[in-house]
C-alpha cells in the first residue's frame, strides 16, 4: 500500500512528524549552564572562523559512521562529493557501536577524534555541553542552507539553546521481524498483526501467537498444557537485551503503549523509570523467558538477538528499519515485518533520527563543513535513498527507498504506516547526562531481563530513577 502510493504517503509523513515535534514541544527549549570552552577550543576553527568554502589546498577528510551497512552508500556519495571538490578526499570509515564511542572519546581527549562524524541523539547532548563539537548554525545562515528541505521537525531536533549541531541524515521506527516460514507452518496468517493486541496482564493476542509459535521437542506449542519449556526447539519471540536506558528496539514500544513516558520531552530535567507502568512491562516481558516463550538472555546474549533470530532459532524480534537491508542479506528463510501489537493507550514505535556532527578541533573546518552539507543533501540522500538501507531525511530520498524496495519485492509498510499515524510514535529521550544515565539504567535493565531484579523490579527502577534524577540537581 504504501510504495503504490508513495507521494501520497511522503506528505502525509511530512504533516504527521509536523505535528509530532511540535507537540513534543521541539528541541531547543530549556536553558542549561554553558561549560568553561575546552583546550580544543580555544586553540582550534569554529564555526564563526570557518568559511563556506574550501580553501583550495587538498585536504582528507576523516568521516566515521558505526553501521556497516550505510558504509557502501556514503562511500558513493563521497565519490561523488570527491567529483565536485576534487581537492577533497573523504576517507570513509566505520566501526562497531562500541568501539565507535569510545573512539570518538578518545580522539576528543587527545584531540584526534575525525574530523566528522555520524551522531546520536543521546550522545550529542554531552558533546555540545563539553563544547566538543562545532555550532554549524552561523555556517547555515552564511551559506542560506535550505532547512525546509528536511522532513519538518528533524532539523530541530539537533538544535540547543540557538546552537545547531548536525544536519538531520535519516529517521527510523521500530517493527516486528518474523520468519514467514515459522508462520505458514504454524498455521497462522500473518494478517493477524495488523491489530493484534498486548497488555501487561495477559499478553494480549501477541502472546498468545508468540506461544502458538513456541515449539518444544515433542511438537507441542506454547498454548498446549503438555508443553515442554525446558525443551523448546523453536521460540516464539528473540528478545534483544536488557536495552539500556532507551529500550528502543527491545521494551519501548511495549511500556509506552501502557502508558508510560520517558520524560516530558526534550531538554526536560527530569525522567520517569519510577512509573509503575514500566515495572509491569519488564515484569511481562521477562515472564516470555519464563514461560519458555523466548531464550534465557544469559544463553544469547553473546552472539545478541539479531544472529540468534537470523539462525532460526525463533520466530519473531522487534528491530529497527536501519536493520532491514541485514536481515534481508542473511536470513535464510522467507523474512517479513509486521506492525507493533496495540497496547493498553494503541500502537506506539520510537521515532529517531541521526545527523553528522563536526568535532571541534578539525584542521579542515570549512572542508569538513562542505562534505556535511553534501552529505545531508538531496543528492546524497538519493544516493543513499537507492541502496534501501535507511530511510533519509528527505523526501526524494524516502521515494528512492521505497523504489528500490518495491523492484525487490520487499514489503516495508509496517514502518511507514506507524510513522503515518500521529499517535504512533514518540521520540528519542533527548537530555543531558546520556552517558551516566546509560550507565544508571544499563544495569538494572540487564538485571530485569537476566532475571536478577526479581521480585522487586518496581524497587530497582524506583532506586535508579531517583539516581537519575539526582543527575539534575
Amino acid at each position: 500500500m504504501y510504495v503504490k502510493k508513495s507521494l501520497t504517503v511522503v506528505a502525509s509523513l511530512i504533516v504527521m512528524l509536523s505535528m509530532l515535534l511540535s507537540a513534543c514541544g521541539g528541541a531547543a527549549t530549556t536553558a542549561a549552564t554553558t561549560a568553561a570552552p575546552t583546550s580544543a577550543e580555544s586553540t582550534s576553527p569554529t564555526a564563526t572562523t570557518a568559511s563556506a568554502a574550501p580553501s583550495g589546498e587538498s585536504v582528507t577528510i576523516r568521516y566515521v559512521m558505526w553501521d556497516a551497512n550505510q558504509q557502501a552508500p556514503y562511500q558513493t556519495c563521497a565519490d561523488a562529493f570527491h567529483q565536485k571538490y576534487p581537492n577533497i578526499t573523504v576517507k570513509v570509515e566505520q566501526q562497531g557501536w562500541d568501539d565507535y564511542w569510545n573512539a570518538i572519546q578518545t580522539g576528543f581527549v587527545s584531540g584526534d577524534a575525525p574530523d566528522v562524524f555520524t551522531d546520536h541523539l543521546a550522545k550529542y547532548p554531552e558533546f555540545a555541553l563539553k563544547e566538543q563539537i562545532m555550532d554549524i548554525q552561523p555556517l547555515v545562515d552564511k551559506d542560506k542552507v535550505d532547512l525546509s528541505i528536511y522532513l519538518p521537525g528533524l532539523a530541530d531536533l539537533w538544535v540547543r539553546q540557538g546552537k545547531r549541531y548536525g544536519l538531520p541524515k535519516d529517521w527510523d521506527t521500530i517493527a516486528v521481524f518474523y520468519n514467514k516460514d515459522m508462520f505458514d507452518k504454524a498455521g497462522i496468517d500473518v494478517s493477524v498483526m495488523k491489530d493484534w493486541t498486548w497488555n501487561p496482564t495477559d499478553g494480549g493476542t501477541f502472546e498468545q501467537t508468540v506461544a502458538k509459535l513456541t515449539i518444544d521437542k515433542n511438537g507441542k506449542n506454547g498454548l498446549d498444557p503438555a508443553f515442554d519449556k525446558a525443551n523448546v526447539v523453536q521460540y516464539g519471540f528473540i528478545p534483544q537485551g536488557g536495552g539500556g536506558f532507551s529500550g528502543q528496539t527491545q521494551w519501548s514500544m511495549f511500556a509506552v503503549s501502557n502508558g508510560f513516558k520517558f520524560t516530558d520531552g526534550p531538554w526536560t530535567t527530569k525522567y520517569y523509570y519510577d512509573d509503575p507502568k514500566l515495572a509491569e512491562t519488564m515484569v511481562w516481558y521477562r515472564s516470555l523467558i519464563d514461560k519458555g516463550y523466548a531464550p534465557k538472555w544469559e544463553d544469547i546474549s553473546s552472539v545478541g538477538g539479531d544472529a540468534t533470530f537470523i539462525a532460526g532459532k525463533g520466530a519473531m524480534t522487534t528491530e529497527g528499519s536501519w536493520q532491514v537491508g541485514y536481515f534481508l542479506d542473511n536470513s535464510k528463510f522467507g523474512l517479513g515485518f509486521g506492525l507493533l501489537p496495540v497496547g493498553p493507550q494503541g500502537r506506539k514505535s520510537m521515532f529517531n533520527g541521526l545527523a553528522d556532527s563536526i568535532y571541534v578541533g578539525t584542521k579542515h573546518p570549512n572542508e569538513a563543513w562542505e562534505w556535511v552539507k553534501f552529505a545531508a543533501s538531496p543528492d546524497c540522500a538519493n544516493i543513499v535513498g537507492d541502496s534501501a538501507v535507511v530511510f533519509p531525511a528527505q523526501q526524494s530520498g524516502v521515494e528512492r527507498n521505497l523504489a528500490a524496495r518495491k523492484a525487490k519485492g520487499v514489503d516495508v509498510s509496517a514502518f511507514t504506516i506507524e510513522g503515518l499515524d500521529p499517535k504512533s510514535t514518540f521520540l528519542f529521550p533527548i537530555t543531558d547526562h546520556g552517558a551516566d544515565i546509560a550507565n544508571i539504567m544499563g544495569p538494572v535493565m540487564d538485571s530485569i531481563i537476566l532475571g536478577q531484579a526479581t521480585p522487586d523490579v518496581a524497587g530497582a527502577l524506583k532506586a535508579a530513577n531517583d539516581q537519575v534524577n539526582a543527575l539534575f540537581k
